[in-house]
Order: structure tokens, then sequence, then C-alpha cells
């Protein structure tokens, strides 16, 4: 298992992107969180096999609310503390 620190760029507070994120994580065998950001940017950390996180991202990409400009990610060992996914205020 990997894990992946991701920041959503665009217009993605106040759109319900944490709750589309949330629930399609919910279609894919992944666990962490997602949060919005002091700086308007939307985090979000999730662990799981590469291939399932990738296909992830790439229907996020599809199915975002608002108007996603970019995904940073970055990568690194999974922690195993996570029991599912779940919204962070």
């Amino acid at each position: 298992m990997i894990r992946w620190t991701c920041f959503l760029v665009g217009r993605v507070q106040g759109v319900g992107m944490r709750f589309a994120v949330r629930n399609l994580a919910e279609e894919f065998p992944l666990f962490g969180y997602v949060e919005n950001l002091e700086d308007g940017r939307v985090c979000m950390v999730i662990e799981g096999e590469a291939e399932p996180m990738q296909r992830f991202l790439d229907q996020l990409r599809v199915r975002a609310p608002g108007h996603l400009h970019s995904i940073e990610t970055y990568q690194s060992e999974a922690s195993g503390e996570f029991a599912n996914f779940s919204i962070r205020r």
C-alpha cells in the first residue's frame, strides 16, 4: 500500500468537493480523509494500492464539482492508520 497526499487546486471549496470526494472514494478500496485548507485548496490523504488510487483520481477529474484546475500529488509510504475514508472539518 502507498499514501498519496493530494492538493486540489481551483474553485474547490463551497461546491461540495469534500462530499464528492468521499462519495467517490467509497467506490474504491481506499482509506484516508479529505479536508478544506485555509488557503482555498482541498487536501486529500488517500491510502491503498496504486491502480485503484489512479482510477479514483481519473474519475475525480471527470466528476469533480466546481472548477478543478489541477491535482498536486505527493507519494509516501502508507501508515495504515485509517479505517475508512472520511471528511475532516
